[in-house]
């Protein structure tokens, strides 16, 4: 330890020798950098504080009629516009910058110093457009506070008028596009519709209808002429028992017969009426038809001599009527089996029609499905289109009632009165210490090329002879007096140092 402190003790004893050199670099040091603070131009800062509302009450009106448009990536492509080299070169120009440009090479310094010296903060970070935040500052700082007031002030309209147009132009050209495409697409539409109905006059008779194409045409055919033929074999079959069944009967009845016959159907119209009666009334037409058929029947029955004027015979009193329902039916069936022959033709007919036309109507069906495929696919192509473009034009006039983005300038930018820099004070401050540092630094840099011993152990050490004693200095009081002299002047000299920093900084306040 006591080692260390010798050594320190060494260094400083061989830097206060070299005293009056530190003080003098300390001087011209101090004295060239306060000329040169004093001398910097001053700087004045121009700045505009805006917020941008996003949160548009349309949005919410339009959702899913309107295309959507994320307004934060067009506040950051803005940001980007404002810093682009022909954004600069206009403001340059409109700020009256390009006066003191004499060739290629200042104009891109000048540009990027522009870019390098605008400052755009987002959020109140210090991040350039934080994402996600709402207001936004432009500074810069000049050397006039008028060209600082412009450039800020031009950077900003920039800004919101290129927002609010960007969407609006985009929108224009969109519909330009639209229009040209709806142009093209009807045309095609007109087009595919002629060849489609070339197509169909030229193969009338071939087409498919609604319930299918050829074969499954062919198959309805050939099942159709299967079910004609299964129910023209019940019909004949039917026609045949019947005709059994007739030649069995007797057309005419006798009287006894036709009283059997009378007293029957009485008894099972009375069984009907009384069935009835448990369900209606005796209003109900039904009740009331049975009961006259009822009384018509006992009527006849009671007179049998208006039978044997009709029958002119008293053994034939009356016709069959059991004879007259089977020959109904046998007429009925008979048209039926003539019926089902005439449909059965006709279906044969139809069969080999289609089996005729194999090679021509699979072939027709072909070209029909692809000319309506070819017709659909432009048809939705159009329609897609058209609803593109009211859909434009929809979010068109949205923007023209309503903005998505609007700006609200919290702090418009003004023409800067006091200025903003340099900061003489803390650049003086610091001019100080790189004074005092220079003066150390110059006098441990003479101690270490011309070095002083303060103990022998240093002079044995550092000349490697032994050294056999030492004479201590003796002042007189002449010798004293002299340096109580050089260190008052040396400590007046750097209390002056000290108050000339004092001065400077009175003079810069004010």
């Amino acid at each position: 330890m006591n080692e260390q402190l010798t050594e320190i003790y060494s260094y400083l004893h061989g830097m206060w020798r070299y005293r009056w050199a530190a003080l003098v670099v300390a001087w011209v040091v101090a004295l060239a950098g306060w000329l040169y603070v004093i001398a910097m131009p001053n700087q004045y800062n121009a700045q505009a504080v805006v917020y941008i509302d996003t949160s548009s009450v349309m949005k919410p009106l339009l959702k899913g009629l309107a295309p959507e448009t994320d307004s934060y990536d067009e506040i950051k492509v803005m940001s980007r516009v404002l810093l682009s080299r022909d954004n600069l070169l206009s403001v340059i120009r409109e700020t009256d910058m390009d006066l003191k440009i004499d060739s290629p090479e200042s104009r891109e310094n000048l540009v990027e110093e522009l870019a390098r010296t605008i400052v755009l903060k987002g959020g109140g970070s210090e991040k350039k457009w934080e994402a996600k935040s709402n207001i936004y500052e432009i500074s810069y700082q000049a050397t006039s506070a008028e060209r600082a007031y412009q450039v800020v002030s031009k950077l900003l309209n920039t800004m919101i008028e290129g927002t609010l147009n960007s969407t609006r132009t985009d929108t224009i050209t969109v519909q330009k596009f639209l229009d040209t495409q709806i142009s093209e697409h009807e045309q095609r539409l007109t087009l595919a519709e002629q060849q489609l109905a070339d197509f169909k006059k030229a193969n009338v008779g071939f087409m498919p209808d609604e319930k299918g194409g050829y074969y499954m045409r062919l198959q309805r055919a050939q099942d159709a002429v299967e079910s004609t033929r299964s129910a023209l074999r019940l019909a004949e079959r039917r026609h045949i028992e019947l005709n059994k069944q007739l030649k069995g009967e007797k057309p005419m009845l006798g009287r006894d017969s036709y009283g059997s016959a009378t007293a029957n159907k009485i008894h099972q119209y009375q069984e009907q009426l009384n069935i009835l009666l448990n369900q209606f009334t005796e209003q109900h037409p039904d009740v009331q038809a049975l009961r006259s058929a009822i009384a018509d029947l006992e009527s006849n029955h009671n007179t049998p001599a208006s039978v044997e004027a009709a029958g002119g015979s008293s053994e034939a009193t009356e016709f069959n009527p059991v004879y007259q329902d089977m020959r109904v039916e046998l007429s009925k069936a008979a048209v039926e089996v003539e019926t089902l022959k005439a449909q059965l033709v006709d279906y044969e007919r139809q069969v080999q029609k289609l089996t005729d036309s194999i090679d021509v109507i699979p072939e027709v069906e072909a070209k029909l499905s692809k000319l309506n495929r070819d017709y659909e696919v432009t048809r939705e192509r159009y329609l897609d289109l058209v609803e593109r473009r009211e859909a434009a034009k929809l979010a068109q006039s949205a923007d023209q009632s309503a903005n998505d983005v609007t700006f609200r300038i919290i702090e418009p930018p003004i023409v800067p009165i006091r200025a903003s820099g340099p900061e003489r004070l803390l650049l003086m401050t610091g001019v100080l210490f790189a004074a005092l540092a220079a003066g150390l630094g110059w006098s441990f840099l003479q101690y270490q090329l011309q070095p002083t011993y303060i103990n022998l152990q240093q002079v044995r050490l550092g000349t490697g002879l032994p050294v056999l004693g030492s004479v201590s200095l003796y002042l007189t009081p002449e010798h004293r007096k002299k340096r109580r002299l050089q260190l008052a002047s040396f400590l007046s000299a750097t209390v002056l140092l000290i108050c000339a920093y004092g001065g400077t900084i009175y003079s810069v306040l004010s």
